[in-house]
C-alpha cells in the first residue's frame, strides 16, 4: 500500500495509515537522536525502577501522533482478518469513537499491530520502553515535556488529593495546583498542546503498552532503543507501560514513570500506541 509523506508548515513530519475503514493512524516522524533516560534521584516522584539514568541512542520511527482510538480499533479488530487471537470490536469501558482505546491486553495490542502490519506491508509495533521515552521526552529534561509541572487545563490526571487509609496522595506536583479529577478518559488531543515532536496526550489520559518485558532496574538495559525482551519469561510474564492515566496521580504521568502488568491484564485505564520504523520514507 502505497504511503505518502506530509508535511505541514511550522509542524511535524507525518503520513496517515489508512484503515479499511474508520479513521486513519496519523504517524508523525521522530527524529533519532541521544538522550538521557530515567530521572534523577532529586526527581519529585522519582523511584527506584527509574534509576540508573543513562544516554541511549534512538534511530529515527514513526510514533502514533495519539493513543488508538476506538474508531481505528474497531476498524482494526472487524475489518482485518486474524493472526495469532480474535479482538473484541468494543472492549472499551468508557465509550466514544475518539475515546483511546482502553481495557485491551498487551496481547490484545500485540495482535492489533499484526494485523495492521499485514494489511499495510509495513512493520508496526508498541514501541520500546526507549522510543517511548524518547518520543515523550521530545528533547526535554524536564519531569513533563511540557516543564516542571502539570495542570488539569493541559491533562487528563487525577489532579485532587486521594487518600487512601490513614495517608493522603497529593494530587498536584511541584509548584502546581490542584484542579479537576475528570474519572473518565478524554478523546484524544483534546488539549490541544503537543510535544517538540507533535505528539500529544504523552501525560496521562491512558497509560501506554511497551513491548518491553518488566525489569526492576535500568541495570543492564539496552542502550540502542530496542526493547528489553527476557527469553526465560513466561509469555505473559509483566510488561511495561508508560504515560500514567486518567486514574492516577501527577507524579505516575512524569516522562520517566513506569510501572507494570501481566500481558493478560486489561484495565479501564491501559491503551497504546503504535510506532513504525521511518524506513525509506525520508
Amino acid at each position: 500500500m502505497a504511503l505518502v509523506l506530509q508535511r505541514r508548515s511550522g509542524t511535524a513530519k507525518y503520513f496517515t495509515q489508512a484503515l479499511p475503514q474508520g479513521p486513519g493512524i496519523d504517524m508523525v516522524y521522530i527524529s533519532g537522536g541521544s538522550f538521557l533516560m530515567g530521572s534523577p534521584d532529586t526527581e519529585e516522584g522519582h523511584q527506584e525502577c527509574e534509576s540508573p539514568q543513562h544516554t541511549v541512542t534512538v534511530p529515527a520511527f514513526f510514533m502514533g501522533k495519539y493513543p488508538i482510538t476506538q474508531a481505528q480499533w474497531k476498524a482494526v479488530a472487524d475489518h482485518l482478518p486474524q493472526i495469532h487471537r480474535k479482538l473484541s470490536p468494543k472492549p472499551s469501558y468508557f465509550e466514544g469513537n475518539h475515546y483511546p482505546v482502553e481495557s485491551v491486553s498487551w496481547h490484545d495490542a500485540i495482535e492489533f499491530c499484526a494485523r495492521l502490519s499485514k494489511y499495510s506491508d509495513r512493520e508496526y509495533s508498541l514501541p520500546s520502553e526507549a522510543q517511548w521515552e524518547y518520543a515523550c521526552r521530545a528533547g526535554t529534561t524536564t519531569p513533563f515535556h511540557f516543564g516542571e509541572t502539570i495542570g488539569s487545563d493541559i491533562a487528563n490526571y487525577r489532579a485532587q488529593d486521594w487518600k487512601l487509609g490513614e495517608t493522603t496522595y497529593s494530587g498536584k506536583y511541584g509548584q502546581g495546583q490542584l484542579g479537576e479529577f475528570r474519572n473518565k478518559t478524554t478523546p484524544v488531543g483534546s488539549f490541544k498542546i503537543a510535544n517538540a515532536f507533535g505528539l500529544y496526550d504523552m501525560h496521562g489520559n491512558v497509560w501506554e503498552w511497551c513491548l518491553d518485558y518488566w525489569h526492576e532496574t535500568y541495570e543492564g538495559a539496552p542502550v540502542n532503543g530496542s526493547a528489553w525482551c527476557n527469553s526465560e519469561a513466561s509469555e505473559n510474564a509483566p510488561r511495561v507501560l508508560r504515560g500514567g492515566s486518567w486514574f492516577d496521580l501527577p507524579r505516575h504521568c512524569r516522562s520517566a514513570s513506569r510501572i507494570r502488568y501481566d500481558a493478560v491484564d486489561r484495565n479501564l485505564d491501559i491503551g497504546f500506541r503504535v510506532i513504525s520504523h521511518a524506513g525509506t520514507l525520508l
